[in-house]
């Protein structure tokens, strides 16, 4: 039997920085056939995008698989098993494959894909590597007091996720470490490795900068392991996302970035939204104009040319719990 073909999980909440970690490990994938499956929460698709214009070897459209709108736990049967079926049966498969899942998405039912028949025989979860923002996770973003949790109606989806995926995990990248001050993250550090699995290690990344040879061959099998991998919806027949949605948000060209900045912030801000990220057109300027926001940490720059023909239009994806109020946003964001 051919050896099969290792496939490596990046999961983590959203913005945690799991598409510049890929952008690296693509950058440095020491001429290796990589193929890179890329999902969203939405049916705009940023980070896919971004990888394309990355510039490096790996980062051609032939090479990125762009699944949006859904959640790879939600959308296994009729997405990622063809997408993966199509990908082993190119004249030349690839010879590790990485996947990119939403983040919001639970990784053990993307694990336990692998299960199927023409899957299971080809390829095998090299290991599921979790990113973690430290400096959200260490404020309490994903944790409930006490006081929540004896509640009857007590409903954290945010924790749950959070939980999850450090469940699943093979790897734990304690991702934007450098925002914290060294006492506190070795608490956080002590504190994050006694929720995980024995033999899983945690350790410090920053944007994403760490070995390939470390997160590519940690030959984990994980399709093997399920029962060490709890989660809180394994008695749940299938998963959904009613607690999270998405919008997209359409504008012209912008006059000037940092005058739109204020406005975005105070719409976060004001609705507690999750995550915001797209790409801006900006009068005057050749190049596409990226925005990424996670809570209230925002980074701008200039990607890429625009391409000829292209459609010059700025578009924004807002990522929060259900009850976004659309109409309030966008007209912040408008002015």
């Amino acid at each position: 039997m051919s050896r099969k073909i290792p496939a490596t999980i990046i999961t983590g909440f959203l913005g945690v920085g799991k598409t510049t970690l890929v952008r690296h490990l693509l950058a440095n994938n020491q001429g290796r056939r990589i193929a890179l499956i890329v999902n969203e929460f939405g049916d705009l698709g940023v980070d896919g995008q971004l990888l394309a214009a990355c510039g490096v070897a790996g980062c051609g459209d032939e090479d990125i698989i762009e699944l949006a709108n859904g959640c790879l736990c939600c959308t296994v049967a009729d997405e990622f098993l063809p997408t993966m079926q199509g990908l082993l049966d190119r004249p030349l498969p690839p010879e590790h494959i990485i996947i990119e899942t939403s983040g919001l998405a639970l990784p053990k039912p993307l694990v336990k894909a692998f299960h199927w028949p023409e899957i299971r025989s080809r390829v095998t979860v090299d290991g599921v590597v979790a990113v973690v923002d430290c400096e959200a996770a260490a404020a309490g973003r994903f944790t409930s007091t006490e006081e929540e949790r004896a509640r009857p109606d007590h409903d954290n989806p945010l924790e749950e996720v959070f939980e999850d995926q450090l469940a699943a995990a093979d790897m734990v990248l304690l991702n934007k470490s450098d925002l914290m001050e060294a006492g506190a993250f070795a608490v956080f550090k002590a504190g994050i490795e006694a929720r995980l699995r024995p033999g899983v290690k945690a350790m410090a990344s920053h944007r994403g900068a760490v070995d390939p040879l470390v997160i590519l061959g940690l030959a984990a099998a994980a399709e093997d392991d399920l029962a060490a991998r709890p989660s809180h919806h394994d008695a749940e027949d299938g998963h959904d996302h009613d607690d999270f949605e998405s919008f997209a948000i359409h504008l012209p060209e912008i006059g000037d970035p940092a005058a739109l900045e204020p406005r975005l912030m105070a719409a976060i801000a004001g609705h507690d939204i999750l995550r915001l990220k797209g790409f801006l057109a900006v009068e005057g300027k050749a190049a596409r104009h990226v925005i990424q926001a996670v809570g209230t940490r925002m980074e701008r720059y200039f990607d890429r040319p625009w391409k000829p023909g292209e459609e010059r239009q700025s578009r924004l994806v807002v990522i929060g719990r259900s009850g976004l109020d659309r109409a309030a946003i966008e007209a912040m964001v408008r002015g």
